[in-house]
């Protein structure tokens, strides 16, 4: 009895056991929250919520583009020499 043959008995008996019944907890169906409930949850977690200062949303935003312009001017200037390259390499200029 080879390594395959012992998988597929394996197989065949996993299909041939009946599902578990399903706990009574699981089979009843769940209340929904109401919307003025809901309301409440969500400010009261937005309160528990550590937001940043005015100062730090500035410094984070200005780091960001700065980054993004930086970015921008690298590949722009990556285009450009690829540009010329290929120009010259295939003579077209």
């Amino acid at each position: 009895m080879n390594r395959q043959y012992k998988r597929e008995m394996k197989k065949q008996e996993g299909k041939k056991r009946a599902p578990s019944p399903r706990p009574a907890a699981a089979q009843q169906k769940r209340q929904r929250t109401r919307p003025r409930q809901f309301a409440k949850e969500v400010i009261a977690e937005l309160q528990k919520v550590n937001w940043p200062s005015r100062s730090e949303v500035v410094s984070y935003s200005t780091v960001v583009l700065v980054a993004a312009v930086a970015l921008a001017v690298v590949i722009a200037g990556m285009d450009y020499v690829f540009t010329k390259g290929v120009l010259v390499l295939f003579g077209v200029d």
